[in-house]
């Protein structure tokens, strides 16, 4: 069994990195079967976590569990699904420089030292994740996409806490320019995410 866990921080209706994550999904799952294999995709929508406040009082909590090695607890379910997962497919769309807050939200809660990494007595992250890749789906309207406010953030958090060293970026940019093709670019898009896989 191949669990992917497509982790959904998109909130529009119809919205265009859904679209494009869809089709990358559906090219995982075909080629599983292809392979006879079973393949699980469990979604997480971010905007619809109830995100606990964090205060001062729930982190004496929070560390409390940690400290009793509490780690079957419900406040650490997200982590314990996100470190099971054998691939990891987010689909962000590209928000202000950077990606919708509630997939950072979402980062803050599953970095639990103990069930995603832990430290070296050297003081470095060293990974406890399954995933042995991540895909990061994402568009945006114009052309101004530095990768290190979006994408470079949550590649460098896979490779060194979670030690997924095959990241992939799959976007779609440029969709709202004048006189741009929206479909066009989407379609192109999907087609390199669909030649990705085979490479």
């Amino acid at each position: 069994m191949t669990n992917i866990l497509f982790i959904n921080s998109c909130v529009r209706s119809g919205s265009r990195t859904k679209r494009l994550a869809d089709c990358l999904l559906s090219k995982l799952k075909e080629q599983a079967e292809d392979r006879n294999e079973q393949i699980r995709i469990e979604e997480v929508r971010t905007s619809e976590i109830p995100y606990p406040e964090i205060d001062e009082a729930f982190l004496q909590r929070r560390d409390a569990l940690l400290a009793a090695g509490a780690y079957d607890d419900p406040l650490f379910s997200p982590a314990r699904q996100f470190a099971a997962a054998d691939c990891i497919v987010i689909a962000a769309p590209y928000w202000d420089l950077s990606f919708p807050a509630s997939l950072k939200r979402y980062f803050e809660l599953i970095n639990v030292t103990g069930i995603t990494f832990k430290y070296t007595p050297e003081g470095y992250p060293q990974s406890l994740c399954r995933a042995a890749s991540l895909y990061y789906v994402m568009t945006a309207g114009g052309t101004f996409v530095p990768e290190e406010y979006g994408y470079g953030y949550i590649k460098s958090l896979a490779q060194n806490f979670y030690g997924i060293q095959d990241i992939r970026l799959i976007q779609a940019v440029g969709l709202d320019i004048d006189g741009a093709d929206p479909e066009a670019i989407l379609q192109e898009s999907m087609l390199h995410a669909v030649s990705m896989l085979t490479m």
